[in-house]
């Protein structure tokens, strides 16, 4: 393609409305303009590189066994309803009235239709194993739209699921599944992480996420160098201390503590280490008040707290409701002699002689011990994880990893078949439940992932992979006719070689259509110039890659359309 008819305006200055490189750098580059809030218009070049996405997810998920389907993105809320989540899923869910008064929703995910579809059609266990995907917009109303495709309203998705006649069977396709992504992500061109996670609201109890490391992103991820444990902080496991409990040092004694409420207050005023101040965090879950004691240094997660408890819905309690359970204005409730149900971290129990609320306007305990003055605690890990924290598999040493979460894999078990009565006959003729999996990638977050991991201060360095083009043709001298013949035949000969290739012809000086090319981010260059050409030469430079090579520009399109398919070649092959 002919960059002089290519639909790409850059722009020199960035927008005021990106914050993150990816963002930046979309919108500077001309391959994405916003329409509204977290809703965008994808140009050319950037749409091009969503098909090069498109393509690989397409390739490993038939490989894998998948059949494609496209469902509405317009969802009765009937069958929202009969899984349960027409309420439960708040607020992101985008809810409207068609003519006639009937209940809709733009689909953010599609776990009910499918479930719907296949309750349908299947009846039997020969029917099963059944594998179904899709590639299509989905739309979250998020509150605070940002970071341009990172984190949209209107987003490119494919979503799969999975349906198996018993457990065994669904985890087998669950881990087809989780293969089959990493080869999509390899093929990327991506340096990301599995990642141990929190199902969300998706449901179901065993969860991956692909993170795609960079500093920029939004996800806080430990590993393990030992046995490479890899989870987000929030499902990370901690290694409880090993070290038994010490006995209590001080007796319970009550100091007054005017206007100190924060952990850092509370510190200074009684000149103590925030370790061995203890958080008293009032919970509500399911509409019962829970106690949780958290090491003052450390944060409580809401995560872990949530699943200790088994949970349908977890909040902090607000301000009113702190008065009404503890007695006591938010900053000074503490656990000695409540009734409540007490939840601590491990490190609680490691304190000797912590301070906590005294249930009383301005004022602490002193001396606390948990064994002794809280013996009914339930004694389980509750922490945020973070660098430097002892591996709860191995007991090694977590080190901390910024993430850009790009795809997600659930064991959903029978969640949504129990409910919505997605049901088959197994060999025996009973009626059993379908055991199901799902499966999500973000195409359009794959580009803004690979970005952010991806570019330097003049632009975009593309994975050959999703470049939009994969070599660009500079022909310096408009005017000269033997580098514009040379050019046109490196072009020519590139495309027959079926090598996606773009030339700059247009009439502009040197130095815009290299700042120009290096802003777009082609993995290759071909440079051909007046000075070169008379010795034979051409110039051939990969972006983000210091240094050029003169090449002969006899061998330059064979040189090319080698360098290109080794670098698309799948691993291994």
């Amino acid at each position: 393609m002919r960059l002089s008819q290519v639909f790409a305006p850059t722009l020199k200055e960035t927008p005021k409305e990106a914050e993150v490189v990816s963002h930046k750098l979309l919108l500077r580059a001309g391959y994405i303009r916003k329409l509204a809030a977290g809703i965008y218009n994808f140009l050319p070049l950037g749409i091009r590189s969503v098909r090069k996405v498109e393509a690989i997810v397409r390739e490993e998920l038939d490989r894998a066994g998948a059949q494609e389907v496209l469902m509405p993105a317009v969802q009765p809320a009937s069958v929202w309803k009969e899984s349960g989540r027409w309420d439960y899923y708040g607020s992101e869910l985008l809810r409207f009235k068609d003519r006639k008064g009937g209940d809709f929703c733009m689909g953010p995910t599609h776990e009910e239709v499918i479930t719907d579809l296949v309750r349908g059609e299947v009846r039997s266990y020969r029917q099963l194993p059944l594998n179904l995907y899709q590639i299509q917009s989905k739309f979250r109303d998020e509150l605070r739209p940002r970071a341009g495709l990172m984190r949209g309203r209107e987003f490119i998705m494919k979503d799969a699921y999975s349906f198996d006649v018993d457990e065994d069977a669904a985890k087998a396709s669950y881990h087809v599944m989780y293969d089959a992504y990493r080869r999509i992500f390899d093929r990327c061109g991506l340096e990301y992480r599995p990642v141990e996670a929190d199902t969300g609201n998706i449901g179901g109890n065993l969860s991956h996420e692909f993170q795609v490391l960079a500093d920029t992103g939004e996800d806080a991820i430990v590993s393990c160098a030992d046995c490479e444990y890899t989870a987000n902080v929030e499902k990370a496991e901690i290694q409880a201390p090993t070290a038994p409990a010490p006995e209590a040092a001080a007796p319970l004694a009550r100091v007054e503590t005017p206007n100190v409420r924060t952990i850092d207050e509370v510190a200074a005023f009684l000149e103590r280490a925030p370790t061995t101040i203890v958080k008293s965090v009032l919970f509500v879950a399911d509409d019962t008040p829970v106690l949780v004691l958290m090491r003052g240094d450390l944060e409580v997660n809401e995560v872990k707290v949530k699943a200790a408890l088994g949970a349908t819905t977890l909040h902090l309690a607000n301000d009113a409701t702190v008065v009404e359970v503890t007695g006591a204005p938010v900053g000074f409730a503490g656990p000695v002699e409540t009734k409540l149900r007490v939840l601590a971290d491990p490190t609680v129990a490691q304190i000797s002689d912590g301070v906590v609320g005294a249930n009383a306007a301005d004022a602490h305990l002193t001396g606390f011990h948990l064994g002794r003055d809280v013996p009914q605690a339930e004694i389980t890990d509750l922490r945020l994880a973070g660098a430097g924290d002892a591996c709860g598999r191995c007991g090694g040493t977590f080190a901390y990893f910024r993430g850009i979460e790009v795809g997600q894999v659930f064991y959903l078990g029978t969640k949504y078949s129990e409910a919505m009565g997605a049901r088959f006959l197994d060999e025996e003729g009973n009626e059993q439940p379908m055991q199901m999996g799902c499966y999500g990638i973000g195409i359009t977050r794959v580009l803004s992932a690979a970005i952010e991991q991806h570019h330097d201060d003049r632009g975009i360095i593309w994975p050959m992979a999703l470049a939009p083009f994969h070599v660009i043709v500079l022909p310096l001298q408009m005017n000269d006719d033997a580098v514009v013949a040379e050019a046109e035949r490196i072009y020519a000969e590139l495309k027959s070689a079926g090598i996606e290739v773009l030339i700059d012809d247009r009439d502009a000086r040197a130095g815009s259509k290299f700042a120009d090319a290096d802003l777009i981010g082609i993995p290759l260059r071909v440079t051909i110039g007046a000075r070169g050409l008379k010795a034979g030469m051409v110039e051939l430079a990969a972006r983000g890659v210091d240094g050029r090579e003169d090449v002969a520009a006899a061998d330059a399109v064979a040189t090319v359309v080698t360098r290109v398919r080794e670098a698309l070649a799948p691993s291994g092959e």
